[in-house]
């Protein structure tokens, strides 16, 4: 993708993003851009960063870690962790990142917490929701979220800031939004539950999705391929 491409590409995501929140009626900066970089070259992301963008996903620890190497000298990015997290990866990404999306176990929340180094604030964390209850998918159910929530609040290396999910696809709008609408109301249930969390997040809609998932309150929208183009290999 060229320079002059991508400039095409985040100019209508915004403006996809901006009409969407017009229409939820909710305010023009309701719902924070996040640019999904995995499979991306830094150089990408640099020229990203030079349209405004400040907010980039990743989902390969190594892959992430060479691009925050090269993108060094802006120190104004801020990154984020959106993939499967497992146990021997958790110091990394608690030095490096400043959220995660992804967390579905005591275990990894515990070991990002202890692994936090002082000198950064708390990591920004979200849970994320099997909400369509798919089998491949990653996530807790809503019928265990209030009991990892309980857990997650109590570390001192965490801040909660709310929930992630990745519903099943649909090409219907009413059905896209069905699922975000149950994650709207977990996150709401769980803000009554545990009042000292922030719990101001939704991180849910992408390319195919994001007017749905804004009508349903969406906070942070992860875009990759209408942003990028079409994912090559990891």
């Amino acid at each position: 993708m060229s320079q002059s491409e991508l400039c095409q590409s985040f100019l209508a995501v915004q403006a996809r993003l901006r009409q969407a929140l017009d229409e939820a009626r909710r305010a023009p900066d309701a719902a924070l851009l996040l640019a999904v970089s995995k499979t991306k070259p830094a150089s990408m992301l640099r020229e990203a960063y030079a349209l405004g963008q400040h907010h980039f996903g990743e989902n390969y620890l190594q892959e992430a870690l060479d691009k925050q190497s090269a993108l060094a000298d802006l120190d104004d990015l801020v990154w984020h962790f959106i993939g499967p997290l497992q146990s021997n990866k958790t110091r990394p990404v608690a030095e490096h990142f400043h959220w995660v999306h992804s967390i579905e176990r005591e275990k990894i929340a515990r070991r990002l917490s202890d692994q936090r180094p002082d000198y950064l604030p708390p990591l920004q964390v979200c849970l994320q929701v099997n909400i369509s209850n798919e089998p491949s998918k990653s996530g807790v159910t809503l019928d265990e979220l209030e009991s990892l929530a309980a857990s997650v609040v109590e570390l001192p290396g965490l801040a909660l800031r709310g929930l992630m999910a990745i519903p099943a696809p649909s090409e219907n709008t009413l059905e896209q939004r069905k699922p975000y609408a149950r994650l709207r109301a977990a996150l709401e249930a769980l803000r009554g539950r545990f009042p000292q969390a922030p719990l101001d997040t939704l991180s849910m809609g992408m390319s195919a999705d994001l007017e749905a998932a804004v009508a349903e309150g969406a906070t942070l929208v992860r875009v990759g391929t209408a942003l990028f183009g079409r994912r090559d290999a990891p």
